[in-house]
């Protein structure tokens, strides 16, 4: 390639649309980024900022086609007169979707792919296989299985897969939507250092507090396929809408105050005085392998009827392993899970998708059907509904989520963070009793995640709700209790003014206090309980 004193990456007049849309996905894009910078780039779901990703690695036109216009150079060439094995040697690129990315059976393989690849002698791919998954901090999955990672574990996998390959340019697509708190903290703070030493390093993240605490040298806000502020932080506080993107707290409190309150009442309700016991674990055990130590250890736990609980924990904790037990995907290997008084071993799938619907932490994991009408018909034709039940439920869950013009739309072809919001549609659809959600959140703009929610808990016909989550914020904005996972044992069980008081616990679990809760436990006392920042603008004067 050319010289290293020519810019990375420059972006002039960047046009695209793909062939299966009318509207533009970018109009007139131009930017270009330094070497040892870090550019965020923040926005809605679908506003174009993978879009933007996919033209710089060469994604399209390779894989995806459309009508393009426009250049974008990497190091002075243009990234079109480029072939892809050329740009894969200069841009390492983190998927949203890290099953999308995991090609080996085992981890080292996996991470050793891109380096075979290229035909470099065995004892420098082990060395730089080896220096990778101890910069991630997960040296220890070395010859383990991808099958049996978390999704946390596999984002970290996926991660060290690119470091390995030294790349020049880093292309990081919602790289901390998989991680626990403490993990996304290590992995901006790697992010950080790789600038620093010179790498040109873009992240897309919908986790925007997270991704200043790095200092960006600078921030692009995207909006239907334009840039519509590029500047510093400080800028970016103040220009951008509040209810779009997830700012820190005191900032949103402050400009909430010459706003109307925002008004959100839950259905659900606990009764202290009817408990409705609906899921139970009893003494649960379970391996995924019998030379494999436990991953869930002498789990206790009920979901209730009027509970909407939130699982924290660690990536490897078991969150996922358990909640997949209340469905009956997994049988303990000791103990009893009973779903409405029945034992689950005895239980099929479909049996228990009757009572409980439960939404994959990935959306290529449930997504098949030719349209996004077809997908959320699915599930309750299955189910036996009658025609007219399935077509009011197709059109509550689709408003629910806010993509009612992609019903025609295969969901293939929409964002992750779109695809996210039609899997959860795809279960609402069937109205399940119980409502199990594995990282909702995950690729979704604030916007989004907090209308989803507010619709999902003040509609009627749910008795409980659980989600698993790395989000604390939306745990203690939405949940009446709060579950902590700690290598395969609950260690917090209680209402989230009682589980969040604990912050020396919190850190040991790896779950990082957030501006949100600091400020919530400050003004406890006069609150009495913990509320979105909005609502305390309003609350507390």
């Amino acid at each position: 390639m050319s010289n290293q004193s020519e810019s990375p990456i420059i972006v002039t007049d960047l046009s695209f649309r793909y062939n299966s849309r009318s509207d533009l996905a970018l109009n007139k894009v131009s930017f270009s980024v330094n070497p040892g910078e870090v550019l965020l780039i923040a926005g809605s779901s679908g506003c174009g900022k993978t879009t933007l990703m996919r033209c710089i690695n060469g994604l399209i036109p390779n894989a995806y086609q459309g009508d393009v216009e426009g250049d974008i150079t990497l190091f002075g060439q243009s990234v079109f007169d480029l072939e892809m094995s050329e740009i894969s040697q200069t841009v390492g690129t983190i998927l949203q979707d890290p099953e999308r990315q995991i090609l080996g059976t085992y981890v080292l393989n996996d991470v050793a792919f891109g380096l075979e690849s290229l035909g470099m002698p065995r004892d420098q791919i082990l060395s730089r296989v080896d220096q990778a998954l101890d910069r991630m901090g997960i040296l220890h999955l070395r010859d383990r299985e991808t099958f049996g990672t978390s999704g946390g574990e596999k984002q970290k996998i996926a991660l060290a897969g690119v470091l390995a390959m030294n790349p020049r340019i880093l292309l990081l697509d919602e790289p901390l939507a998989s991680l626990d708190p403490a993990s996304a903290h290590e992995a901006l703070q790697i992010f950080r250092q790789l600038a620093d030493e010179g790498l040109t390093v873009m992240i897309v993240e919908h986790r925007v507090e997270d991704v200043l605490a790095i200092h960006p040298e600078r921030v692009i806000y995207m909006d239907e396929g334009r840039i519509t502020y590029a500047g510093d932080r400080n800028g970016l506080l103040q220009a951008v809408d509040y209810t779009r993107i997830k700012l820190p707290a005191e900032i949103v409190m402050d400009r909430a105050r010459s706003d109307p309150p925002p008004k959100f009442e839950p259905i659900l309700k606990q009764d202290p005085q009817h408990v409705d016991e609906l899921v139970k674990f009893d003494h649960v055990h379970f391996r995924y392998d019998e030379e494999l130590p436990f991953v869930l250890d002498d789990i206790n736990f009920s979901i209730n009827h009027g509970d909407v609980i939130a699982i924290l924990g660690h990536n490897g904790s078991g969150k996922t392993t358990m909640v997949k037990h209340a469905l009956g995907l997994l049988k303990p290997t000791r103990g009893e899970v009973y779903l409405e008084g029945k034992s689950t071993r005895s239980m099929t799938v479909a049996a228990a998708a009757k009572s409980v619907g439960y939404v994959f932490q990935s959306p290529s994991q449930m997504l098949f059907a030719p349209t996004v009408a077809e997908e959320l018909a699915f599930g309750p034709t299955n189910l036996g509904m009658a025609k007219a039940d399935i077509k009011n439920n197709i059109q509550w869950a689709i408003e629910t989520v806010n993509l009612e013009e992609e019903l025609d739309t295969p969901p293939l072809a929409l964002s992750f963070g779109q695809q996210k919001r039609i899997s959860i549609a795809a279960v609402l659809s069937m109205r399940s009793r119980i409502l199990m959600m594995d990282e909702p959140t995950a690729g979704q703009d604030y916007w989004n995640y907090r209308t989803f929610m507010d619709a999902i808990l003040q509609m009627p016909g749910f008795d409980a709700i659980a989600f698993i989550t790395h989000d604390l914020d939306l745990a203690l904005i939405y949940a009446n209790r709060i579950v902590i996972l700690y290598d395969g044992r609950i260690v917090a069980d209680g209402p989230p003014e009682a589980v969040l008081a604990d912050e020396e616990r919190l850190i040991h679990c790896r779950i990082l206090p957030t501006s949100l809760l600091s400020l919530n436990k400050l003004h406890l006392p006069a609150t009495g309980s913990f509320y979105r920042a909005e609502t305390l603008a309003h609350m507390i004067g």
